[in-house]
Formats: structure tokens, C-alpha cells, sequence
């Protein structure tokens, strides 16, 4: 990704020159005073706009880190589109749908539309070459076909009532993608009310910004609507066309790609030159509504798009100087963040999938607006999100929404998956690869348990600080080579899972140092493991992984509690648990299964639906634990399931060997005459002296060669 041939950042002089943040850019962000990014947002117009999106929790850690760690001034500017091809249409076609079932369709009518409904629709399936969109129209289609066969025979059967209701309530559920286009293309044109344009988005970026306050994705600084900008866009398309870049045709005006490449200031396609010329790619970011054949013979060039729309019977439309009409794609996001960040902006943020033709398109535009060749220093485009190695997308309804990923997983083990990968790289979303998120979380938590608990062991002001040994020397000296190296992984394009991975690799290396200090029964240090304890708290702040609110490790009791429940619960579990291990000594010197069994009972059964841990240790105190309940109940019922394997296994082990000391005992019991009788697989007949053989070499050991000799028995060829 090549971000143009600007100049180089402007150094503050109230900072140093020297520190550099290297870029997959391939050059080096330059640290200074202030930052400025801008952030394509959601196009809202669906439930596509909850899918898990790797593009804003992404872009949030990289946000936080360039602010809270690397210190810049970081300008966040977000852009929500509510004006697109897309919006228009599914507006148009849930209104119509909406007053379609208001109506309530006698069963014979609806019949009747669904058959007309599917007349198009399999023109479309059949017309259709993508494997993955032919698949879904083939599930539409199989599933509308099955709720239209049982409404048919209840019409048939002139049935009434609320069977026919239910049938014509499944019909219309599952009809309703093909009935929605069937409606919109007969009288899609009849709508003109522009607030019916309005409240789809309104409706969806409401539910947006809940879901990222519940992914903990941090608001942006400033927030652009399309709709509001309207009066700024046309202005920007206008200044294009005084500056020789633009043209008007048939009532939209076009951004002239011939007459912008061939001027010695500007060249077209800068992040993927390749692409340039690739009309699939142009027609998909010009819009459905906007690839008609009359509309496509308005361009000079087939490179060429629209910077602004002349609206048609049914579309949302404003006025302007070329008539009425709407803002195209990418003029949006150039007109509101060159109203706000100026001729130029440090980061320009957006999906891997954008660069061309939405991201070259918007430099293009841009620069012919402000005469300048660098309108944005950096380009950082997200990696995708597949979903268990398929690609994620509403068209093709294969996606998984953020609060059904919530239910499964918190904000922070979501946000952990993402740590864990790069934010330039394909991230799939699969049960292994939360598992491994999970995993990363448990390995830390228990981490940050086992320091809270030293910490808590009651000593003098100056027991507090013992004399190192070579152990304490050498995890000091591993905990800043730790530091370094991860230090090291961010400059390097903001490289979290390196971190991450070293992040692991100290705390594996504390918990060597502790189990080793556990084995002599010494205490480690309390200052070296909470220095530690610290830093990575700090960096998972940075992250966006732990709430502010925590001074050290995950938060108990979870974001949002104005009660510190550790600090005032631990005090007393600790009188538990130390009343309970004196117990359990009187026990066991008094010999009182029932009270042992008692205190047993308190840890593993009453103790974890409070979310409370005891670990006991032979010659060490307990250890007290705060641990989310749900992980406590599923780390109980894994034990308990474990420990039913062992006893069936046992119980099993049991039963076989029981049966063979049966079928021994039974063996033995054989007379010597009917011994062989049944091992026909080795014998296919017996003379009649068989009784007398068997017998002698029964009786004989050492007449085995002579009587077998003379049997007469005749084993199988």
C-alpha cells in the first residue's frame, strides 16, 4: 500500500525527532505533536451493520495505542453513511413489504404474488455465476417452496381460520427477500417521502453504537452523517468541476479520470494502480440504482464516477445547482473530512477490501479539490473477518452478529481473539480460535490471582522487601528484555501478536519463579511480581482489554460497578478460609472424615456459585481466588465429568475382569471329554476315541505327543 508521494510528517519541536513507528507503508510514522485520522463508518441500512466487523475493534486498538502508549494527539473523526444505493433500496423495500403485510393478503393473493415474485427471482438465480450467492438464493428458493406446499392444500381443502394464518404468517417470513425485490421493482418508484430514507439508518446506527459500548470501543472524537452534510458536498462537487476535474451530464456530474491522471500534479489509482480500469470493482462502489445502461452512457470514460446523482422516480433528492439529486459514495467522506481535518490528514482508516475503487477514488477527488498531491499521509486497512474459514458477508447472510457473538463470548475475550492476530490479516472467527482466546485470558487471570494473593500475605513494612537471589536477578532481567522486545513489536507496525506472545512468555516465566519459591516453601518477592502484575495490567489498558477502573489484573464483578468487590470481600473470605484450614487440622488429628468431608464440600460445591475459589495446598496456606462464577461452574461440571469418565472406566476395568475370572472358573468346570468339543474353528470332526485321548492328555502332560498322535480328530486345511 503505497500512501502517495506527499511529504513527510512535520516534526514538533517540543518532542524528540528521533523515535519512529515503522508502518506497513513501508515508511516510517514520524511521531508529532498531533494526529489526525479519519474512519470510514458503517453504512447503515440492516442488521449487516451489527455483524462482527474487525475493522472497529481493530481500529480501536490501534487508536489506543498510538494515543496511550505512544503518546499523539490523536483527532478521531468517524463518518456514518445514511445516504447509499443500498440504503435506498432496502428503505423502498421495507416500507413496501411493511404496507404489503398491513394490507393482510387473502392465502389465494399471496399465492399468487409469491408465484410472480419467484418469476424474477430464478431469472436471478439462474443468471447468477458466484458459488457462494447461488447457494443462498438456492436456500431462499427451497424455503419458500416448502412453506408454499402446505398453504396450497389448506387453500385446496378450503380450510379457515388460524391454520390458513399460520401458513400465510410462515409464507411471508420466508418470502419475504423476493416479495420485498418483487414490490420494489413494480412500485418502488411511487415513494417519495424522503424521512422513509431517514429512519432506516437512524434505527440501525442506534443499535451500532450500542454494540460498540458493549465491545468497550471508544466513541470518536467528532461524528459525520451524510444527510447533514449535504449543503458541504455539493459545494466540494462544485469546487471539482470550477477546478477542471468534474463534469455535468444528464443532471449528475462525473469526476473526469483522463483529464485528473494526465495532469502533471495527480495520478489516478495510487493505492492499487492494477485495478484501475476493473468495471466490476467501479460498478459495485458506483451502486446498484447507478449501473443502468442510460446512466453508464453519461460517463466520458468507464473509469470515470459520480461525484454527485441526478435522483430518479423513488430516490431520496436534494437540490442543487444541476437539479435535484443525491451525493455519490466516495464524495461523501472526502467532503466531511476535508470540512474538518483540512488539505490533508495524518491516517486514513478503512477494510483491506476498499482500497479500490472507494479509498482511490477519495484521494483522486480530493486532491483535485485542494490542488495539493497528498491528501493522506497513511492508509491502514484492516484485514477480513471470516467465520469458521468462510467469508463473512450480509449478502450472502453467513455472518454472525455482535450481540449473538456477546452471548457467547465477553467484549474482552473478543477483543484478546483480536490481539492475538494481526489487524492487517484475515481473522477467522471460529470455535478454535476462541478457544485459543480463552485459553490466552485463563493463562493471564490466574496469573494476576496467584500475585494478588502473595500480595495479600499479611508482612511488616519492611518484610515487604527481601534480598535478592539469582532467581529475582534473573526474571528482572527477563521482565525488561520482555519490555524491550515488546516495546520493539509495537513500533513495528503495531504488531500485537508478537506482544501478546511475549506477554505469555513472562508470565510463564513468573510462574516458574513462583512454583519454584512454592517448592522450598520460600515467598517470592512481592515487589518483582508486582512490578510485573503492573505492567501488563497497563498494557491491557492500552489495549482496551481491562477497564480503567482495575489497579491490578481483570476486574471482578465486571465494567460499570461502583463497588471494588475484591477490596471488600477479600478481608472476609480470608477469616473463612483461615477459620476452615483450622478446622480441617482438628479434623485430620482427630480423625473426622465428616467434617473433612464438610470443608469439601464449602470448596467445591457452595463456594463457586459465589465465584470464589479455594485452592488447598499440602503445607502451604489456601489460596483465595475471586474467579467469574461461570467460569467456576464449567471448571465444575468439566471436573465432574471427568471424574464420571474415571469411575465408568473404573467400573468398566471392574466388569471385564470380573467376566474373565467367570469364563475361567467356568472353563475349569468342562469335562476333559467335551473340552475341545466346541473349538470347531480348529477341528472340523472327532472319532469316537476322542473322550479317551483327551482325557490322557488331560491326566498325562507327558503323553501329550503319543495322544495326540493317536487322535483321530482332523484339523481344517
Amino acid at each position: 500500500m503505497a500512501s502517495g508521494r506527499g511529504s513527510p510528517w512535520l516534526v514538533s519541536r517540543t518532542l524528540p525527532k528521533h523515535e519512529y513507528l515503522r508502518s506497513s507503508t513501508a515508511r516510517p510514522f514520524r511521531r508529532t505533536r498531533e494526529e489526525e485520522e479519519e474512519k470510514g463508518g458503517p453504512c447503515c441500512f440492516g442488521v449487516g451493520e451489527k455483524i462482527m466487523c474487525k475493522s472497529y475493534i481493530s481500529f480501536d486498538i490501534l487508536r489506543r495505542v498510538l494515543k496511550d502508549y505512544f503518546k499523539f494527539d490523536v483527532f478521531y473523526c468517524m463518518n456514518i453513511t445514511d445516504i447509499d444505493d443500498k440504503i435506498i433500496r432496502r428503505a423502498r423495500q421495507n416500507h413496501l413489504f411493511q404496507q404489503y403485510r398491513e394490507k393482510r393478503p387473502e392465502a389465494a393473493q399471496l399465492l399468487e404474488d409469491v408465484r410472480a415474485a419467484l418469476t424474477p427471482f430464478l431469472v436471478k438465480l439462474n443468471e447468477t455465476t458466484d458459488a457462494d450467492k447461488k447457494q443462498m438464493l438456492e436456500r431462499i428458493q427451497h424455503a419458500v417452496q416448502l412453506a408454499i406446499e402446505p398453504l396450497e392444500k389448506a387453500v385446496q381443502s378450503r380450510l379457515t381460520g388460524e391454520e390458513v394464518t399460520s401458513h400465510v404468517e410462515v409464507l411471508l417470513e420466508e418470502a419475504k427477500d423476493l416479495l420485498s425485490d418483487w414490490l420494489d421493482s413494480t412500485l418502488g418508484s411511487d415513494v417519495t417521502d424522503n424521512s422513509i430514507f431517514s429512519e432506516l439508518p437512524k434505527f440501525w446506527e442506534g443499535e451500532f453504537h450500542r454494540d460498540m459500548e458493549a465491545l468497550n470501543v471508544l466513541p470518536p472524537d467528532v461524528l459525520t452523517r451524510v444527510s447533514e452534510y449535504v449543503p458541504e458536498i455539493v459545494n466540494f462537487v462544485q469546487k471539482i468541476v470550477d477546478n477542471g476535474y468534474g463534469y455535468v451530464s444528464s443532471g449528475s456530474v462525473y469526476f473526469d479520470t483522463v483529464k485528473f491522471a494526465s495532469s502533471e500534479r495527480h495520478s489516478y489509482g495510487k493505492l492499487v494502480p492494477e485495478a484501475v480500469g476493473d468495471q466490476k470493482a467501479l460498478q459495485e462502489g458506483e451502486g446498484d440504482l447507478s449501473i443502468s445502461a442510460d446512466r453508464l452512457s453519461e460517463k466520458r470514460s468507464p473509469n470515470d464516477f459520480a461525484l454527485w446523482k441526478a435522483s430518479k422516480p423513488g430516490e431520496p433528492s436534494w437540490p442543487c445547482p444541476w437539479g435535484k439529486g443525491r451525493p455519490g459514495w466516495h464524495i461523501e467522506c472526502s467532503a466531511m473530512a476535508g470540512t474538518l481535518l483540512g488539505a490533508s490528514m495524518d491516517i486514513h482508516g478503512g477494510g483491506f477490501d476498499l482500497r479500490f475503487p472507494h479509498h482511490d477514488n477519495e484521494l483522486a477527488q480530493s486532491e483535485a479539490y485542494f490542488e495539493n498531491d497528498c491528501w493522506v499521509r497513511y492508509f491502514l486497512h484492516t484485514g477480513h473477518l471470516t467465520i469458521a474459514g468462510c467469508k463473512m458477508s450480509k449478502s450472502l447472510k453467513n455472518f454472525i452478529t455482535i450481540k449473538d457473538a456477546l452471548k457467547n463470548h465477553s467484549a474482552r475475550q473478543l477483543r484478546l481473539a483480536f490481539l492475538m492476530h494481526s489487524w492487517k490479516d484475515t481473522l477467522d472467527y471460529s470455535s478454535n480460535t476462541m478457544e485459543s482466546a480463552l485459553q490466552y485470558e485463563k493463562f493471564l487471570n490466574e496469573f494476576f490471582l496467584n500475585v494478588k494473593d502473595i500480595l495479600r500475605a499479611p508482612v511488616d513494612a519492611t518484610g515487604q522487601f527481601e534480598k535478592w537471589g539469582e532467581e529475582e536477578a534473573e526474571l528482572n532481567k527477563n521482565f525488561y528484555d520482555k519490555k524491550t522486545e515488546i516495546h520493539k513489536a509495537l513500533c513495528d507496525n503495531v504488531d500485537t501478536r508478537t506482544v501478546m506472545e511475549e506477554m505469555r512468555a513472562l508470565v510463564s516465566q513468573c510462574n516458574l519463579y513462583m512454583a519454584a519459591r512454592k517448592a522450598v516453601k520460600r515467598r517470592p518477592s512481592r515487589a518483582l511480581l508486582e512490578n510485573i502484575a503492573l505492567y501488563l495490567t497497563h498494557m491491557l489498558k492500552i489495549f482496551g482489554a481491562i477497564e480503567e477502573e482495575s489497579s491490578l489484573g481483570f476486574p471482578v464483578g465486571g465494567p460499570g460497578t461502583s463497588l471494588n468487590l475484591e477490596s471488600t470481600v477479600m478481608p472476609y473470605l480470608q477469616v473463612l478460609s483461615d477459620f476452615r484450614e483450622g478446622v480441617r487440622k482438628i479434623a485430620r488429628e482427630q480423625k473426622v472424615p465428616e467434617v473433612l468431608q464438610l470443608s469439601d464440600a464449602l470448596r467445591d460445591d457452595i463456594l463457586p456459585e459465589l465465584g470464589v475459589r479455594f485452592e488447598d495446598h499440602e503445607g502451604l496456606p489456601t489460596v483465595v481466588k475471586l474467579v467469574d462464577r461461570n467460569t467456576l461452574l464449567k471448571e465444575r461440571e468439566e471436573k465432574r465429568r471427568v471424574e464420571e469418565e474415571k469411575r465408568k472406566k473404573k467400573e468398566e476395568a471392574a466388569r471385564r475382569k470380573q467376566e474373565q475370572e467367570a469364563a475361567k472358573l467356568a472353563k475349569m468346570k468342562i469335562p476333559p471329554g467335551e473340552m475341545f468339543l466346541s473349538e470347531t474353528d480348529k477341528y472340523s470332526k472327532f472319532d469316537e476315541n476322542v473322550t479317551a485321548v483327551l482325557w490322557l492328555f488331560r491326566v498325562c502332560p507327558h503323553m501329550t505327543w503319543r495322544a495326540k498322535s493317536s487322535a483321530k480328530a482332523k484339523p481344517r486345511s
